[in-house]
């Protein structure tokens, strides 16, 4: 590794992935770097007010430090799971404004809310009022024909003034039409000098910075402009650079030394899921 030293490791998180992120890959996860923060895949508030309700929430202890990604845009029931889910001991409760996927958009929730600022804004004051946890946003620059500095600065600006400390930025807009959302996530152009722009014009607010962030040298490039990154799919396909990411922040050793203490690590806590009745697929 040729990047700088960084400060601490909280500056790095891994993005909630739907059908990825569930608790198994992030105990996995976990296992290549104790700090990094881990996010679940985005839950609506009905699955948990009205559904399977252990099945949504559970985690291991050893995935701490983790967020809660939650979908929706009624600001009551926001704040009802975001207490339920303080009360799981989650250490972050997270608004989706980024996803456009057209039952996402059916549901008037994810990136659908970059028009409706103010409504995101009452969600999170009612979250806030709920929880004394962070509740943070993790949002897109515009989307569609929005000119993404103008909706990028007031959605920041009404929001934040709800609240809401930190904002986790996917530098791309998302085109609600015309675009899947597997699409959305590439095709875009990615403008993170408009993030960086965003970080100087609100210094008192945390910015985190996703999107097309494959190494731990693009890590500590974007470091140099914004407060926090997070990393989406590059994980899945190299699991191993998290393994390294205690070389970027100072840290003396990676947890495990070798790939097969990992996989001997995971295969155990996979006997134990067995034993406790989980469906090993």
């Amino acid at each position: 590794m040729t990047a700088p030293l960084l400060a601490h490791m909280d500056k790095l998180s891994i993005a909630p992935m739907l059908d990825i992120t569930d608790r198994h890959c992030r105990f996995f996860f976990r296992l290549f770097s104790p700090h990094i923060r881990l996010y679940t895949e985005m839950i609506h508030c009905g699955a948990i007010l009205f559904g399977d309700r252990q099945r949504f929430l559970a985690y291991d202890v050893a995935e701490h430090p983790l967020a809660i990604q939650l979908g929706g845009s009624d600001p009551a029931q926001l704040a009802q799971v975001a207490k339920i889910a303080e009360d799981h001991g989650y250490d972050e409760v997270n608004l989706n404004v980024g996803c456009p996927s057209d039952r996402v958009q059916a549901g008037r929730f994810g990136a659908c809310l970059m028009a409706e600022p103010e409504r995101v804004a009452e969600c999170v004051s009612e979250m806030r009022a709920a929880v004394s946890i962070p509740v943070t946003v993790k949002n897109r620059i515009g989307i569609d024909d929005q000119d993404a500095h103008e909706s990028l600065w007031r959605f920041v600006e009404v929001v934040s003034q709800a609240g809401c400390e930190q904002f986790i930025v996917h530098a791309r807009k998302a085109w609600l039409k015309g675009l899947s959302p597997k699409d959305n996530r590439s095709v875009p152009p990615l403008d993170y000098a408009l993030v960086h722009e965003l970080k100087r014009s609100h210094p008192g607010l945390q910015i985190a910075i996703n999107g097309g962030i494959n190494t731990l040298e693009d890590v500590a490039g974007q470091l140099q402009y914004v407060d926090s990154v997070m990393i989406g799919r590059a994980p899945i396909d190299n699991p191993w650079m998290l393994a390294e990411v205690y070389q970027l922040f100072g840290e003396h050793s990676a947890p495990f030394q070798a790939r097969d203490e990992i996989a001997l690590a995971y295969c155990n806590y996979l006997e134990k899921q067995v034993a406790d009745g989980v469906w090993l697929k």
